[in-house]
């Protein structure tokens, strides 16, 4: 036995981006807790691209920070440059991506984790966990104990962590830290599913060996939309990016190489990001192309530091080098680090429930790349709902789930422990059947009343939630009720615009629904304007051009949402229903859904399938309500 170091209510076993979010909605919800990191000066590393958000991604910030969370705050304070994505489509794909000063932002989050009330850190490598009776025994390398009533893996890459580059392979977590390599035995034991998968990351490069002349400056915009609802000092851009790209040498010394790749040469079979491909996976796949484009991203203000995004690779260091300085401005460029792959343990994500706790293990709870996912975003999403669902039990509180109309969240989360995933899954736009809804720009509007029902949005938040709503509810009245007659400047301003003049008076609400106009073009003439916040401006207009096709949308949530409120009974032995196909009775019994809309998403589950389950369920009198 070893020294009983102390007792918790939750243990959060890692403490990158699912581990923060994690440790600190169960802290906050009045739960003690610890948190277990191998370095405690790899809190909050960003071991790949030095950003945070992006397509889909920026949602996930956001709605992360409704919900009471820390990522969106800890970007902002430590942003570099920020632009907003997609900005010639609609409002519903428009995603804010920031650089962010990779390590400041590790430092203000360790900083966090240390100044919670009910949150204590510890740097040790748990390498088991086991019942106690109806708690759990985590017990470290230095054969220290905690009993703790539930756990959170949220390993990241470490867990049994191997770098690859070219013919070099080496156990390792990311950024040379220490892998976590006894953990996943206690885990096959408890009878969890492991699988590998594997990521990868660019070599660094030294700012002075980069000749930027040669490339394409990249600025950000301004003004800069912040991630949080909460942050209101003004923000600004400190550095430009660059563009540069590949060249056909870069082409032809990549093929010349490709069975130095660990992946190619056959060393190894991983199952990698489809989304996120090696160089030497681009010009393989996608082999019409002449050239892919690369950004130059600075890591922060005080290192020499440039992040080569898109040139993601395993092979080794000499082919590294000699392929980049075929890359205009890299000609004379100096590694500071070289790419790598990293392969790693990680969980079948249909073992999991909605509340991202293993069905088949009560207690241990899932975050992260753990459950198969890729990215930051993803990682402190499923962080903040394995954090938030473990206080609630422990304090005897129904789970929060959210479901794919409420959130990308909600989407990311019923993907992954409804349909699996095969390779490390990444959140789109394209992944969501709701995407006008879940817009990044009312997500406070969607999720904090969720945050502050749960317990982690404080008075202050809900006061500014509140006082933005009720601004938003008057000035949609007024927009109505203006009617502005027709005059000189305001024909002028329609014609300017390219939209037809008025002959009579016109609301200001049908004026702003004409796509050519805008707020700021109609300030002029809209003289009784209040001030307004730029979100509930934003809201407003959104919500004014789109109406019609919000409402068929709202239409088909509500028809989602009445089959998610027909609960299914978790001991229903899906093998004795008769008309059921073999396939479907395999998923049903495997993935157990928690209702019928959830079982309507199960690949392998048909329509006929669903129509023999609900008459099943109708002739036995056993569906329930939520």
């Amino acid at each position: 036995m070893g020294f009983l170091f102390g007792e918790y209510d939750v243990a959060v076993i890692g403490a990158g981006h699912a581990g923060i979010e994690a440790a600190l909605a169960s802290a906050r919800l009045g739960c003690a807790t610890v948190i277990f990191t191998i370095n405690l000066d790899s809190i909050g590393n960003m071991p790949c691209n030095p950003s945070i958000g992006g397509t889909a991604k920026g949602h996930l910030v956001r709605e992360i920070d409704a919900l009471g969370g820390e990522m969106g705050l800890a970007a902002d304070a430590n942003l570099l440059q920020s632009r907003m994505l997609n900005r010639g489509k609609g409002p519903a794909v428009h995603s804010l991506r920031a650089q962010i000063d990779r390590r400041q932002y590790a430092i203000y989050m360790k900083h966090r984790l240390e100044t919670t009330k009910n949150l204590d850190i510890q740097q040790a490598e748990v390498v088991r966990i086991e019942r106690f009776g109806e708690k759990w025994r985590l017990i470290t390398h230095l054969e220290t104990e905690f009993i703790v009533k539930a756990v959170i893996i949220a390993t990241g890459t470490y867990l049994n962590g191997r770098i690859y580059i070219g013919d070099i392979s080496y156990d390792s977590g990311p950024d040379g830290m220490f892998a976590a390599r006894s953990l996943t035995n206690s885990l096959r034991e408890l009878g969890v599913t492991i699988r590998r998968f594997k990521t990868g990351t660019p070599a660094r490069a030294l700012r002075s060996s980069i000749d930027f002349s040669k490339m394409e400056p990249q600025p950000g915009e301004d003004p800069i939309v912040p991630f949080s609802f909460e942050t209101n000092e003004e923000l600004e851009n400190k550095v430009d990016c660059h563009i540069t790209w590949t060249t056909e040498k870069t082409k032809e010394i990549i093929y010349k190489n490709l069975s130095r790749s660990p992946m190619y040469g056959g060393k190894v079979k991983w199952i990698g990001t489809r989304y996120c491909p090696s160089i030497e996976d681009k010009f393989v796949r996608f082999a019409d192309k002449e050239r892919h484009q690369v950004f130059i991203e600075p890591c922060g203000l005080r290192t020499e530091e440039m992040y080569l995004q898109g040139l993601s690779t395993s092979l080794p260091v000499d082919v590294q080098v000699e392929f980049l300085r075929t890359i205009p401005g890299l000609e004379n460029v100096k590694i500071m680090r070289p790419a790598y792959a990293i392969e790693y343990d990680c969980c079948d994500p249909l073992q999991l429930s909605a509340t991202l706790e293993f069905m088949d293990v009560p207690g241990l709870y899932g975050a992260g790349q753990f459950n198969g996912s890729s990215g930051y975003e993803e990682a402190a999403a499923q962080g903040i709902v394995a954090g938030i669902n473990a206080a609630l039990k422990i304090l005897g509180k129904p789970p929060m789930i959210l479901d794919r109309a409420s959130s990308y969240i909600g989407t990311l989360v019923d993907d992954l422990v409804t349909k699996g995933c095969t390779d490390p899954y990444r959140m789109m736009t394209s992944r969501s059947e709701y995407r006008l809804i879940l817009r990044q720009d009312n997500a406070d509007e969607r999720l904090t009343p969720i945050g502050r029902e749960v317990g982690l949005v404080d008075d202050e938040r809900w006061e500014n939630f509140c006082r933005r709503q009720e601004a938003k509810k008057q000035e949609r009245k007024r927009l109505k009720s203006t009617i502005l007659p027709p005059s000189e400047e305001l024909n002028r301003i329609l014609v300017s615009c390219e939209t037809s003049p008025v002959k009579t008076g016109v609301r200001l609400e049908d004026l702003l629904k004409r796509p050519q106009l805008d707020y700021e073009k109609l300030a002029p003439v809209d003289t009784g304007r209040p001030e307004l916040d730029p979100l509930v401006k934003e809201q407003i207009e959104v919500e004014i051009k789109y109406e019609g096709y919000i409402k068929r949308q709202q239409a088909a949530i509500d028809e989602m949402r009445r089959l998610e409120n027909k609960l299914l009974p978790e001991d229903i032995d899906y093998s004795q229903i008769k008309g059921l196909r073999i396939e479907a009775k395999e998923k049903l019994s495997k993935i157990r859904p928690r209702n019928l809309g959830q079982a309507s998403r199960i690949s392998g589950v048909s329509p006929a399938d669903l129509s023999v389950l609900i008459v099943w369920l109708s002739s036995n009198n056993i569906i329930s309500e939520d």
